[in-house]
């Protein structure tokens, strides 16, 4: 039986930040909220939540002593992505309104509170923001996102090997999801699953004809190939913004925005694959 077991006030007010879950801690890291200077390249905020005493702390900023080492933090941004890998989180993607869009990869270590910027190779993907991450085995899988240069939406997977540090664009088979933003990609087995975004009617540019997902569609990571979508009797709204997780190789949905509805949505669905 399910049900909410604590609500709790007193964390930080934000949409389109980025979160993992380390033992019993959550760490936040950035994030929206009306009001706050989203200009000023200051350091991004990493807020940690403790599902024991339930109580949030915010870590201090990172103490910087050299024009390198200022490089080494990223600055503060929404729609970006957060992965844990065993003890690094890894940040990519998001934008800040000053710089725009971003593709470097960023790694904080959970034992020390240190950021670091990885060296990379391979075929970096765009910067962009509203995409999606996750994670099967030691590698990060990013699908979609609004892409700053082309000025469009996304619905290319790219693959980050963080055992060699190798970006790779992968030529999926089969019919792709569309080109989408704010959506959740989950991974459930070797199968990642998609759910939910912004696109648009007519194809991968923005023309103010917003439509909202509300199908899954599953890309198989063994095969590189997407997969028809599972049939489901009953579907949610479509929405973006939400949130999803796995448990018990089930699916979960929580909340998100439809813009066409003018609709926040605090509802819980479970897909069973």
């Amino acid at each position: 039986m399910l049900r909410w077991a604590v609500h709790l006030e007193g964390g930080p007010r934000r949409v389109n930040h980025a979160a993992v879950a380390v033992g019993h801690k959550v760490y936040s890291f950035g994030g929206y909220c009306s009001g706050e200077d989203y200009e000023t390249l200051r350091q991004i905020d990493v807020h940690v939540f403790n599902a024991v005493s339930l109580r949030w702390i915010k870590l201090p900023p990172v103490w910087t002593n050299s024009r390198d080492h200022v490089r080494e933090v990223p600055y503060m941004r929404y729609g970006h992505s957060a992965v844990l890998i065993d003890d690094i989180v890894y940040i990519w993607g998001g934008r800040n309104d000053t710089e725009g869009a971003c593709n470097v990869l960023y790694a904080f270590d959970v034992n020390t509170h240190k950021w670091f910027t990885p060296k990379v190779s391979g075929m970096v993907p765009g910067a962009r923001d509203g995409h999606s991450a996750c994670v099967l085995a030691k590698s990060m899988f990013i699908f979609g996102g609004y892409e700053q240069l082309a000025d469009c939406f996304s619905n290319d997977i790219h693959k980050l090997d963080t055992t060699t540090m190798t970006w790779t664009l992968i030529s999926a088979k089969g019919t792709p999801a569309r080109w989408r933003d704010f959506h959740s990609a989950t991974i459930i087995g070797t199968k990642m699953y998609v759910f939910g975004g912004r696109a648009d009617r007519f194809g991968p540019f923005h023309s103010n004809n917003e439509i909202y997902c509300n199908r899954i569609k599953v890309f198989d990571t063994e095969t590189n190939s997407w997969l028809d979508s599972p049939p489901t009797p009953v579907l949610p709204e479509g929405r973006r913004s939400h949130s999803a997780f796995s448990y018990n190789g089930e699916l979960y949905v929580f909340g998100g925005y439809n813009a066409r509805l003018n609709r926040h949505f605090h509802d819980l669905w479970k897909f069973n694959p």
